[in-house]
């Protein structure tokens, strides 16, 4: 996908460009994975956490509202197209998780629900003097694995592609 609109979304008045969906974990290219994609959903009854969901046109996405990957490799077993595809020594991704603004650390309230659940250790709290201790992601340390999401009551952190995380 470009940056530009395409010529039909143009014409109909559709400016935004779209976000690609969010794939399971070792997913090929996303135009090679549409092709060999048979939107059996074998990958997503696999998945022991329940993430990966029917999206658009039954396509799989990921939903980390429903909880986080544990990059157990279950959809990849059972994904007989090859449009799932793990290489040794290959990461599953590169998503990542942002927090924005609304989160309630940034609102001067104390909350570190995220950095409680986090495995990878990707958040932490830096205390600030008179007020609640503000959140920092270390994008080299986050997996990406979503686990962050769904317990965040502001809803203020996502997991994207090439996130700009801080």
């Amino acid at each position: 996908m470009g940056d530009a609109p395409s010529r039909r979304n143009f014409l109909r008045g559709r400016f935004a460009v779209r976000v690609p969906p969010l794939r399971p974990p070792w997913a090929l290219a996303e135009v090679d994975f549409a092709q060999r994609c048979t939107r059996c959903g074998d990958c997503a009854a696999a998945c022991p956490t329940r993430v990966i969901v029917a999206g658009d046109a039954g396509y799989p996405t990921l939903d980390f509202a429903r909880g986080e990957c544990s990059f157990c490799a279950a959809c990849v077993a059972a994904c007989r197209s090859g449009a799932l595809q793990r290489q040794d020594g290959q990461s599953p991704w590169s998503l990542r998780a942002a927090i924005g603004d609304a989160c309630l650390a940034r609102q001067r309230v104390e909350c570190r629900v995220c950095g409680d659940l986090c495995a990878a250790a990707a958040i932490r709290f830096l205390p600030q003097r008179g007020g609640a201790a503000q959140p920092l992601l270390d994008a080299t340390r986050c997996s990406g694995c979503g686990a962050c999401v769904a317990p965040c009551p502001a809803r203020a952190i996502v997991v994207a592609e090439g996130s700009d995380v801080g």
